[in-house]
């Protein structure tokens, strides 16, 4: 899927998910505080400009094959991760502004790069805290990404993988990680998922029109 297609095809997946937006119909109280107060938070950040900004300078020094998320993406990312407060910030994928808003979100955390599985530098025994792997046009490095970081996850770890619905190959793989026993509660935002691993929560899906 291009980014046309994805956008002519907005409107319909936006209708198609209506009912699931706002945490209409959401009884849990961690999954309802998750959906308004963090995916629907409307609160502009003091760092949102500042971001913007820095990614305007940085746009000349951009290298090849260089890809920018939407605005809403990334700063759904910056709120996942002040909301997550990780150790380690795991960023696997094409370069893309998203690690700006990643190590702004919170800012001490150990922040590793990784655009290829040669580059996923992890030392012994360092979890996992937070994982956001965007590159979905490489299903089977998202795959073995996923094997290899989901062994360093703890109980407060947080997983965002994008694009889980843009291909047959992502449904099927996100369709696997949300039946894997170690995942907990996920989120299908169609253009990311998030996983949970708290398993001290009742293991749920839920769908939001994001």
């Amino acid at each position: 899927m291009n980014r046309i297609s994805l956008l002519c095809k907005r409107p319909f997946i936006w209708l198609a998910r209506f009912r699931h937006r706002c945490g209409y119909g959401v009884h849990s109280p961690f999954a309802f505080h998750l959906i308004t107060g963090v995916i629907y938070e409307k609160t502009p950040y003091y760092k949102y400009a500042a971001l913007q900004e820095e990614e305007k300078r940085l746009a000349p020094e951009r290298p090849k094959g260089w890809r920018g998320e939407p605005l809403r993406v990334k700063r759904l990312l910056f709120r996942l991760v002040n909301y997550a407060r990780p150790e380690t910030i795991v960023d696997a994928g094409r370069q893309s502004a998203s690690g700006l808003y990643l190590k702004a979100g919170r800012e001490g955390a150990v922040y590793t790069a990784a655009t290829d599985l040669d580059e996923l530098f992890l030392e012994a025994d360092v979890p996992v805290d937070f994982l956001y792997l965007h590159d979905w046009r490489r299903p089977r490095f998202v795959e073995e990404v996923f094997r290899l970081c989901v062994t360093r996850m703890r109980g407060c770890s947080v997983f965002v993988i994008e694009g889980i619905r843009y291909t047959a190959s992502m449904r099927r793989l996100w369709k696997a990680m949300k039946q894997d026993e170690r995942c907990g509660i996920t989120f299908d935002l169609y253009d990311l998922g998030i996983i949970f691993f708290d398993r001290t929560k009742i293991k749920q899906h839920y769908l939001v029109n994001f």
